[in-house]
């Protein structure tokens, strides 16, 4: 019996019992931290690059890895299903999450993607935090990690949406935070995680930071006329707060809050940022994320660039005030990482939940195809085309670019469900401004892949959507934004997106090769050396592992 020492390796009588280089490779983070950024283009990381700071985006651009192609594979390109389909690693075509709010077929009514009668509000005595991931139908990520270190690992979630905080976090998380706004103020949780705010949480309500930054005013952080990037201040393309004549700076927001829902104003302003980063900060140091060797998950979501984009648009003087002030946030965050836990203990993600298009006014007057869509006069159309055609009302619900049918109507007509799907997704191609019509019969039956028809279906979720999909023309938005912009398209602007990781075994680098969102969970779950979450249809980066 002999035992022999080689270099990584320890043998008994020609077996090998440990291979030390083995050990070193199991070696894991002490952290992940996922940073999500709502209504981030991948262009505004080139468009500001010159006024960002070293130490913000650049830091992680200089020493990290940068997916520069990174897409949604899938529409409708939401706040909910973006947030979702980051942390599933997978679709709404199999986690559910449709869009922030779907019709219910069922209970034949609207319900919301977090929304649960079930739990009670920890932290306020309203119905805010009457929430939860239930209404997600696969694992995230951060279940698979609770799984795999038998929920010894800590999970927490931070943004100032319920959704942002909620579905990332996932099933199992030790706790999800989002702020309550109106005259309440404060960071608020739900009983399906708690049954009352820990310490560290009341000790960050207690700073009323929100207060503070409410009581001065928002003005840009460099003089305004280094803007050149974004177009003049004094412009017909911006919404206008309550009880503001222009949509231009300084915003007074302390004179501002009364007429804006009071502590719900900071959303839109780039302060919701900072209390994020607060409380991201505390839930690290409150709940000792970090500290041991057993792998624990911070998801970080800023919301307030949503707000800020949706009421100013993407060339606006606000958004690229925001993105700088963002980039300040970021470096404290990485600054506190580093020295608390150390870079290379840390791994750290960033992308976003969808883009946004330029506002279409902005466009037409530009001379760029783009257009306004009469949602309501569509829907009265439509109505009057199936009563021409089938004497009857078969229209139950129009919302989120689907088209309800009422089946208990459908069975008077005596024509399949079929034909009358596909006669009405005719008919919509002749209304202005769609450009593209499906029927579930042909997403539930076909298996496109590419392009736009893949990403309708992969947004196609059997159960939960319509019986004919319709895509509006590239640049056009519902009628209802006379200013400002939204999301939600399956075209390029709203589908690309930062990707950047940073610290744990991130080699500096870049690729221009397609990435696409479910990529992210499947990668983590190659680093983590744990499995990829349940319905995960993500490919592992390859560069970035090598």
């Amino acid at each position: 019996m002999m035992i022999r020492f080689y270099k990584n390796v320890i043998c008994f009588s020609g077996i090998i019992l440990i291979s030390l280089s083995g050990l070193a490779q199991s070696k894991k983070p002490k952290l992940v931290v996922g940073i999500v950024v709502d209504q981030m283009r991948y262009d505004y990381l080139d468009r500001f690059w010159n006024k960002y700071s070293e130490n913000g985006f650049k830091k992680i651009i200089n020493n990290g890895f940068n997916c520069k192609n990174n897409h949604y594979n899938y529409m409708p390109t939401y706040t909910a299903p973006g947030h979702a389909s980051i942390f599933t690693g997978t679709t709404p075509e199999h986690h559910g999450i449709i869009s922030n709010e779907w019709y219910d077929k069922k209970n034949k009514r609207t319900i919301y993607c977090t929304e649960d009668s079930t739990v009670k509000t920890v932290g306020s005595s309203s119905e805010e935090g009457m929430m939860s991931p239930k209404n997600m139908i696969t694992t995230t990520i951060t279940d698979q990690l609770k799984l795999n270190t038998n929920f010894r690992g800590k999970v927490i979630g931070v943004s100032l949406k319920d959704r942002g905080a909620i579905l990332p976090a996932g099933h199992k998380a030790n706790a999800a935070y989002w702020f309550e706004g109106g005259n309440t103020g404060k960071w608020i949780s739900s009983t399906y995680y708690m049954k009352e705010l820990p310490k560290w949480v009341q000790e960050v309500n207690a700073k009323k930071s929100a207060d503070k930054y409410l009581n001065n005013d928002w003005n840009t952080m460099f003089p305004i006329n280094s803007y050149t990037e974004s177009i003049s201040d004094d412009n017909t393309y911006e919404g206008v707060f309550e009880g503001e004549t222009s949509p231009t700076f300084p915003h007074q927001l302390k004179k501002l809050r009364e007429k804006n829902k009071n502590f719900s104003l900071i959303k839109s302003t780039p302060f919701g940022n900072s209390i994020t980063t607060e409380m991201a900060l505390a839930a690290i140091v409150g709940e000792e994320l970090g500290k041991d060797s057993i792998t624990d998950f911070l998801t970080v979501s800023y919301s307030s660039p949503d707000y800020i984009g949706h009421q100013f648009g993407p060339m606006s003087v606000e958004v690229q005030d925001n993105y700088l002030r963002l980039d300040i946030e970021i470096a404290q965050l990485l600054d506190f990482l580093e020295s608390k836990i150390g870079k290379n203990e840390v791994l750290i993600f960033l992308t976003a939940d969808h883009g946004a298009v330029d506002v279409p006014q902005y466009l037409i007057d530009n001379h760029i195809p783009s257009g306004y869509f009469e949602k309501k006069k569509m829907s009265e159309e439509l109505k009057n085309f199936c009563l021409t055609k089938w004497n009857v009302d078969l229209i139950e619900n129009i919302s989120n670019g689907n088209v309800f049918l009422n089946h208990q109507n459908l069975v008077k007509t005596n024509v399949s469900t079929t034909q009358i799907e596909q006669e009405i997704a005719n008919f919509l191609l002749t209304i202005d401004g769609i450009s593209k019509t499906f029927t579930a019969t042909s997403l539930k039956a076909s298996n496109f892949t590419e392009n736009i028809d893949g990403n309708i279906r992969r947004g196609f979720n059997s159960t939960r959507s319509g019986d004919v999909v319709f895509v509006l023309a590239s640049g056009w938005i519902n009628a209802g934004y006379s200013t400002g912009t939204t999301h939600g398209s399956p075209y390029n602007y709203d589908t690309h997106v930062p990707l950047l990781w940073y610290g744990y075994q991130i080699p500096h680098g870049e690729t221009t090769k397609k990435t696409v969102i479910p990529d992210i969970s499947a990668t983590l779950a190659v680093i983590l050396n744990i499995n990829a979450p349940s319905a995960c249809t993500g490919v592992p980066i390859q560069n970035l592992l090598k």
